[in-house]
């Protein structure tokens, strides 16, 4: 069998993959995109999707997404609420930027949809069974599709951007499991609801019978969740409790309940693997590192990573510069590092652990006084909530009109 060429082999059709896989277009350098799942599931798994600033203007102004724009809703604060009183962080106010609430499936749609446009090389239901160092630079790689049939490939640079159970991970730091690891002693009991919003914003409640998020998804869905035990089985609360359950966290702010039509139980791990790059092949987004979704930093740090890589991949094939494929290890984990701390900073301020003593009560609500009294606080807070700037100048060059308006 002839293996075929690519000069950029990207597995994994996630954000990261596929805007990747965008940005290297722009300059004309050729990829192909694989993802074990089929397009239906892709499109269609609802996750969560506060976007940054940059991640919006990274979208829309590259054309990637336009829709977030239009149909994606712009925050500008979140609640924290505490001792049964809520307390507004106004980014807008504090550092003239603010999220988008545009969930991730809706940009995978956009994505698939622009890349299939453009004559993307893109293959669904195609599983990767090895990634192995081949003659000279060239990676090499095996997978079978979903009739079975064995497909071998050869590209000048692999990027593993498959997920939290990559199966490039392996190549690139020598076991699946190699790095830096935490698992929380909670989870998040998810659920998805036929309601309009019961609040404008995201509220992040911390109480004595455990933390709340009261989120959203559109004008007629809610996305709520409950702090919970990692084992909880999600289908064991009747519909009351749980909407009893929320409803003691969060008061005496009013919830509009609705008919729950998903509920999901969420754990909380945070990784990073301990390298991100092993000569011509290199990981990105959740692939590299995850972070418990507190901070909401999962699908903007990806985003991160790819600029960082789609510019030392220009680099590096458009013109033999080494350069900055040789520093992007290091560029990258700045920026991971302070999403690690700031997603475990608000996930130890809300959540209470099991073990914990009054003690330790006190001192969390001490904290989160401590922030909602200080402009500094709130400043801090807020700028890590809506994203640090990202990387390099020529990024600052896609924002559009809409996207940084205070």
């Amino acid at each position: 069998m002839d293996r075929e060429h690519t000069r950029v082999l990207i597995i994994g059709a996630g954000p990261a993959g596929l805007l990747l896989s965008h940005l290297l277009a722009a300059s004309d350098i050729e990829s192909t995109v694989l993802d074990c799942r089929e397009r239906v599931d892709i499109e269609t798994t609802v996750r969560a999707g506060i976007l940054e600033a940059g991640t919006v203007d990274v979208l829309a102004g590259t054309g990637a997404s336009t829709r977030v724009l239009t149909e994606g809703t712009r925050h500008e604060g979140i609640e924290l609420r505490f001792n049964g009183e809520g307390h507004r962080i106004d980014f807008t106010a504090l550092t003239g930027r603010c999220v988008w609430l545009y969930p991730q499936h809706e940009v995978l749609r956009d994505l698939i949809a622009t890349r299939l446009a453009a004559g993307q090389d893109l293959r669904f239901g195609v599983t990767v069974k090895a990634v192995r160092a081949g003659e000279g630079q060239r990676v090499r790689v095996d997978a079978v599709d979903s009739d079975g049939s064995v497909i071998e490939l050869e590209a000048d640079f692999v990027v593993g951007a498959d997920g939290s159970r990559s199966v490039v991970r392996e190549a690139v730091s020598g076991s699946a499991t190699n790095g830096y690891f935490r698992e929380y002693p909670f989870a998040w009991f998810g659920i998805l609801c036929e309601a309009p919003p019961s609040s404008p914003e995201l509220i992040y409640s911390n109480s004595d019978a455990g933390f709340a998020l009261v989120s959203q998804r559109s004008a007629t869905v809610q996305r709520m969740y409950l702090q919970c035990d990692p084992e909880l089985d999600p289908h064991s609360i009747e519909d009351d409790k749980i909407w009893d359950s929320l409803e003691a966290r969060v008061a005496p702010h009013p919830l509009i309940r609705g008919k729950i039509f998903q509920r999901d139980v969420l754990r909380f791990r945070s990784f990073v693997s301990s390298r991100l790059r092993n000569g011509p092949i290199a990981l990105v987004g959740d692939a590299a590192h995850t972070v418990p979704p507190t901070g909401a930093k999962g699908l903007n740090l990806a985003v991160a990573d790819v600029i960082v890589l789609a510019k030392a991949l220009r680099a590096l094939l458009l013109e033999g510069n080494s350069e900055y494929i040789d520093r992007y290890e290091d560029d990258v984990l700045v920026r991971v590092w302070k999403a690690q701390h700031f997603s475990w900073w608000m996930t130890q301020m809300l959540h209470r652990s099991p073990d914990s003593t009054d003690f330790d009560r006190y001192r969390q609500i001490g904290e989160l006084q401590s922030v909602v009294d200080s402009e500094a606080g709130r400043r801090f807070l807020a700028e890590a909530y809506t994203g640090w700037p990202l990387p390099f100048d020529e990024v600052a060059n896609h924002a559009t009109h809409g996207t940084r308006d205070g």
